[in-house]
């Protein structure tokens, strides 16, 4: 087992925390002139997603989890897990929705998404900055006051709604913002 000092942890690492997975939110290493030197470290629990504050002493050994990216594309959705395919070997996971932050919606079968896995257990999902969604509703729009770039829901292919620019239309697709969910532009 891979172990770090607890002065050692930085954003983005994968930690054995209480013999659960957590992702490194944020980690802040305060020393002070007397006493000992500490850092706090808030983590994201990946079974729970529930967010948690915990100061590690520096000399403190802690665990970290040896991660692994797999580049796999998006197949299907069945019942409570999402199926990916690694398009090098074909093999095929399930990943449990939870793991998706709340980001199915900008799932199609074009999307690729980075999995992050420890040994062969699914840690988490790295979604693409854009994805390109196909409009599939759209209201009909008239022109009229036009000051603060008006907006109008739409529905996407995967049945996310966002707000889109007046003249969009059922038909043409967007580019969309997966960190916030906002329409970016038309795509090409």
């Amino acid at each position: 087992m891979p172990f770090v000092k607890a002065g050692k942890i930085a954003k983005g690492l994968y930690l054995n925390f209480k013999n659960t997975p957590h992702v490194v939110m944020k980690a802040d290493f305060h020393s002070q002139s007397r006493g000992a030197a500490f850092s706090k470290v808030k983590m994201k629990n990946i079974k729970t997603g529930a967010n948690i504050e915990f100061t590690f002493k520096s000399n403190e050994q802690v665990e970290y989890l040896d991660i692994n990216s797999r580049e796999m594309q998006f197949l299907y959705m069945s019942g409570g897990e999402a199926v990916f395919m690694d398009p090098h070997n074909f093999e095929q996971v399930e990943i449990d929705l939870k793991l998706l932050d709340d980001k199915k919606g900008f799932l199609n079968s074009e999307t690729r998404v980075h999995v992050l896995f420890d040994e062969e257990t699914a840690l988490g999902v790295i979604f693409p900055p854009k994805v390109k969604l196909k409009v599939t509703e759209a209201e009909d729009t008239t022109a009229g006051n036009r000051v603060n770039a008006p907006k109008k829901p739409v529905t996407l292919e995967t049945g996310l709604i966002i707000q889109a620019p007046l003249f969009i239309k059922p038909g043409e697709t967007l580019v969309v913002d997966t960190e916030n969910g906002e329409y970016v532009s038309r795509a090409n």
